[in-house]
């Protein structure tokens, strides 16, 4: 490639979004230079979404069945394969698309950021001597560059699988599986970790050469950790490390102020911790750098002639470009992540038509923070889909419960010892009945923790399936962050990439909080509502930890305090003025919960 070309690529990525959502979404954005992730929880849906790609391609769609020897691995492979066949082909018919309005080489450049090779573009559209305007197409035409097919693994969906009632060796749990099926595949792109650490699936790494430097002291495959803190990021990036295995990009999400599963740390806000990466993200490179060398030097891997990238990345709750920009350029990350906006741009996500109009006509209290997660953590719920107007009758017609067809979140043990997802009919009539037991009379608060499990694995493909007619009859789930309320149009990929560069808005900017600023009135949410209510049985540790979220959570007041120009710089008095508001509503949360224990937290 011409080093004129100068390509930097898109200043954003699609990150992954329930299990089906992002199925297909690098078939959809890859040629035009953007990444997106694909999830690699469910295995069936992704057969099944593979057969259709292929049959629509003229590609061999032969079932991959139960009875083959790695069915999991091999399903994940074989569409990972053809999602980057059908990439190359149509990067190579971009690249041979005439510079015309509407054609799709035109589109490439058209939606990249405001960099050299974008200016490289405009330069060739505006040179009116023809041997030049050819010169520079010829050169563009080099510089055109895929978007990474990335996929996604959340670490502690690694239940064991069972062959005629006989529990497999661990390899083929299904994160170990899925780590395998994409370890196998061609891709040459980036895997995402997420939900912490798990051993044994990071040691399983190192037993597959992509993952380490090749010959020509690149990677094939590079790791990206999805981490809520620094801390998190420099334990994970270090146990590789020890192991060879380099982690190419921290990509830092909000806990709380994200669509799907929300972890909440400990009432820390995103920009103190985008503050202590940005202070601690070269000692922390150059620390990695130097435990990698030495692991390689043991397995005699290649070393490369100069230090591998580490980028920082940041997701969840990103709304405008001015936040995209300020986090860009205030805390240097490489990039910005951007999830729920694009459920409303079909072209994009894989979002059926029913439920699209559901989202369209979303209201503030349809997204909320629900305990319907069958893994016990909090889960961004949208309360009329499909999948709880299902979940809710089936309850009312006394049948509670999913049949569970898939069993990815078979984690609670029962009295019989096997394994049971705590969404399934079996697992809550278990439930119940034990609860009965104890207590006839039980109270709605009992029951509705029971049955208020939500079938996530499966239903969380549901659209995907829907949309492509592979079946109708699926109640699709989804799980959107709190920023849904604020895109309230249909949309699509050339609208939301000018939005997020700044070339038009797609929402009220005025009437939309900072992201800052929502991300602290969800933590004092759930601090209301999750954490305070646990107080009452007297728990010495639960008030202890109370009060530290409280305080970590006025901490990061103070330091958006001392920085409101740099993140609100046209409206900073607005800013001021809702952080000053959410500080007493902490204090109110304190005062309520814990009277007594309020007199040294005084307002800063």
């Amino acid at each position: 490639m011409d080093d004129s070309c100068n390509y930097a690529g898109h200043q954003f990525h699609i990150p992954v979004m329930g299990t089906g959502f992002t199925i297909d979404t690098p078939l959809r954005v890859a040629r035009f230079g953007i990444s997106s992730v694909i999830s690699l929880v469910d295995d069936v849906l992704i057969e099944k979404v593979r057969r259709y790609h292929a049959s629509r391609e003229g590609e061999p769609r032969e079932a991959i069945k139960n009875g083959h020897p790695d069915p999991r691995a091999a399903r994940i492979t074989a569409y990972l394969n053809l999602v980057g066949r059908l990439v190359e082909r149509q990067v190579e018919a971009l690249k041979s698309a005439p510079f015309e309005p509407g054609s799709e080489i035109q589109r490439f450049f058209e939606l990249l950021p405001d960099t050299p090779l974008r200016k490289l573009y405009l330069e060739m559209q505006s040179a009116s001597v023809l041997s030049e305007r050819e010169r520079l197409q010829a050169l563009l035409r080099d510089c055109v560059q895929p978007g990474s097919i990335d996929v996604n693994i959340m670490t502690k969906l690694d239940c064991a699988r069972y062959r005629d009632g006989v529990q497999l060796p661990p390899e083929f749990n299904d994160a170990m599986a899925a780590l395998r099926g994409y370890a196998q595949s061609d891709l040459r792109s980036a895997i995402v970790f997420s939900a912490g650490l798990n051993q044994r699936l990071y040691n399983y790494m190192g037993e597959f050469p992509d993952f380490f430097p090749g010959t020509d002291g690149k990677l094939k495959k590079r790791i990206i950790l999805k981490v809520s803190d620094y801390r998190s990021a420099a334990i994970q990036g270090r146990f590789l490390a020890k192991r060879g295995l380099w982690v190419s990009e921290f990509r830092i999400e909000s806990g709380l102020n994200c669509g799907g599963h929300a972890f909440a740390s400990g009432g820390q806000l995103l920009g103190p911790i985008l503050e202590e990466f940005k202070q601690k993200r070269e000692e922390l490179a150059q620390s990695l750098w130097n435990t990698c060398v030495e692991a390689w030097k043991a397995k005699k891997v290649r070393i490369p002639d100069a230090r591998l990238a580490m980028r920082v990345t940041v997701q969840g709750g990103v709304g405008t470009a001015a936040e995209h920009s300020m986090l860009m350029s205030h805390y240097g990350v490489d990039a910005t992540g951007w999830a729920t906006p694009f459920l409303l741009a079909p072209d994009v996500t894989a979002v059926d038509d029913d439920l699209l109009g559901q989202l369209l006509d979303c209201q503030p209290e349809d997204v909320y923070l629900s305990d319907s997660s069958p893994i016990g953590i909090p889960f961004w719920n949208f309360r009329d889909s499909p999948s709880e107007e299902a979940r809710r009758k089936r309850a009312a017609d006394g049948s509670p419960g999913s049949a569970c067809p898939k069993g990815y979140l078979r984690f609670a043990v029962t009295s019989s010892g096997t394994p049971l997802c705590m969404a399934s009919q079996d697992y809550q009539n278990q439930q119940l009945a034990v609860l009965k037991e104890q207590s006839p009379r039980l109270t709605e608060a009992q029951v509705e923790k029971v049955i208020g499990k939500s079938c996530i694995c499966h239903e969380l493909g549901g659209s995907a399936l829907r949309k492509y007619g592979l079946n109708s009859s699926v109640t699709p789930a989804i799980c959107p962050s709190p920023s849904l309320i604020w895109f309230r149009r249909r949309t699509n990929l050339d609208e939301m990439v000018s939005h997020i560069y700044g070339r038009q808005s797609l929402i009220d900017e005025d009437a939309r909080p900072h992201m800052f600023v929502q991300e602290l009135s969800v933590n004092i949410d759930y601090m209301r509502q999750w954490i305070a209510p646990t107080l009452n049985n007297g728990d010495q540790n639960a008030r202890k930890n109370f009060r530290e979220f409280a305080q970590t959570i006025l901490a990061g007041i103070q330091y958006y305090g001392e920085r409101i120009v740099d993140f609100a710089p046209r409206n900073p008095e607005r800013f001021l003025e809702a952080i000053k508001s959410l500080e007493i509503e902490v204090h109110r949360v304190l005062a309520q919960a814990v009277p007594h224990d309020t007199a040294s937290m005084e307002l800063s």
